[in-house]
Formats: C-alpha cells, sequence, structure tokens
C-alpha cells in the first residue's frame, strides 16, 4: 500500500491538539495545495478565509454548534463558495449577465470542498491532524457579519487544523460502511439502500434488541436536534443571499 493510500485508509477527525504552532513553511504547503484541487472551469469558485484572530476562533467555537475545541485549534480555515469575484467581472465586461442561481451555488460548493479536501490530504502527510465543521453553515447571518461576506459568497464548510494529541493518535478510526453496501452498478439499488439497518447493525455491532434504541438516540443527537434544524434554516438564507 502505497503512502497516499495508507494515508486515506488511517486519517480520522482530530478534535484535541497540541499546544504546537504549524510553522509557517506547512501552513504555506496546507493552503497551496487547496488552489491545486480541480475546480468547475479553472474558476476556483471559492474564497478561504484563514482565521488567526483568536478572538474570532473563540466566537466560531460558539456559534458553530459550542464545540470549545475550535478555538485551541492552530489553524482554522473557513471555505467559501464564492461568485462574487466572477460576477463584478462579468457585469463589468459584459451585458445581459443572468444571476447566480443554484447551479452555480452547487459549482461553487463543489469545489470548496474538493479544496479543503485537499487541505486535509496535505496536512495529514504533514503529519498534521483535521476535523471539518460543518456547523459553520449555521448561523449564517452572523457569519456573514462577522467575515464582512459580500452578495454571492457563502461558508459552506470549515476545517481545523493542528498537530494530534497521543489520545487523538491512539483513538480507534469508527468503522465504516463496506463497498458493496454504497457502490451500486449503473442504477440506484433500492433493494440494497432499504437494507440500512441490517449494514448499521454489522458496523455499529448491534444486536436486534439494542438497535432500536440506538437509531432513538442517533436520530435526536443528529437529525432531530437543534443544531441539524438551525444548519437547515441557516442553508435556505444562504440560498437566498446567493441567489437573490
Amino acid at each position: 500500500m502505497n503512502e497516499i493510500i495508507k494515508s486515506l485508509w488511517e486519517r480520522k477527525s482530530i478534535r484535541a491538539f497540541e499546544e504546537k504552532k504549524i510553522p509557517s513553511e506547512a501552513r504555506e504547503i496546507i493552503l497551496s495545495a487547496a488552489l491545486q484541487a480541480p475546480s468547475a472551469g479553472n474558476m476556483t469558485l471559492y474564497t478561504i478565509i484563514d482565521v488567526q484572530s483568536q478572538k474570532l476562533k473563540d466566537t466560531l467555537a460558539v456559534t458553530c454548534d459550542n464545540q470549545p475545541f475550535i478555538a485551541k485549534a492552530p489553524l482554522v480555515l473557513v471555505f467559501c463558495a464564492d461568485f462574487h469575484r466572477w460576477y463584478n467581472l462579468f457585469t463589468s465586461y459584459c451585458e445581459d449577465v443572468r444571476k447566480p442561481s443554484l447551479g452555480d451555488l452547487q459549482l461553487a460548493s463543489v469545489d470548496a470542498v474538493i479544496a479543503a479536501h485537499n487541505c486535509v490530504v496535505a496536512a495529514e502527510s504533514l503529519g498534521i491532524g483535521s476535523c471539518y465543521i460543518g456547523d459553520i453553515t449555521e448561523n449564517f447571518e452572523k457569519h456573514k457579519e462577522l467575515f464582512n461576506l459580500p452578495q454571492h459568497v457563502v461558508p459552506v464548510c470549515m476545517l481545523v487544523l493542528g498537530y494530534p494529541t497521543q489520545q487523538q493518535k491512539e483513538r480507534i478510526k469508527p468503522n465504516r460502511f463496506k463497498v458493496e453496501d454504497i457502490v451500486y452498478k449503473d442504477t440506484y439499488d433500492i433493494e440494497k439502500a432499504n437494507c440500512l439497518d441490517r449494514m448499521l447493525k454489522e458496523r455499529e455491532n448491534k444486536s436486534d434488541e439494542e438497535f432500536k434504541d440506538w437509531v432513538v438516540k442517533f436520530l435526536n443527537r443528529k437529525h432531530n436536534s437543534e443544531f441539524s434544524i438551525e444548519m437547515s434554516r441557516s442553508c435556505e438564507e444562504m440560498v437566498k443571499e446567493f441567489t437573490k
């Protein structure tokens, strides 16, 4: 197994970091790796905000679902879907320019996440751990003001990075689904999709008696949670801002 494949298999989310700064050279490699990612039409439909202010980190630790470890991360990067630059260029040089729409938001969001994962892979190769923070899509109005985001720019993901503690290095990576359960040949496999309970019982090593209780707790912790409801509300506002 080559080193890239090995790092993909071993990589896990890191939520506790050593009190150790990331060297400027490593920071530059991680950020430069983002720009090497593929993007739609080579447009680079994203902006990365390198959050260096401790005050901003402290605020994000609260607005992103009250997660204190965010404030302790040596490197915090916010990835924004960004059509502001291109729309400004188009309207400056061209007539009859349509407004950005859902398709543009989709492309820009995908661009941003691909770039973020390039950062993750680059960081992993340097011994630097990372964790995606989807909660940056909560509290859109606050984050828009916090980062002075113009029209057609919305935050879609955030990364916190740093050197993992020994406990985090030793923590066992959660099991993943099997390839044959998630990869379908040629068409969507309804029968397989409707066997999620079987897949999860195997993945989580739960008996039939334990499983229902696990599902109820998972539902309340994730899908029915306040943060999930707020995320949906906030994303609706982001769509309005991006497409108006």
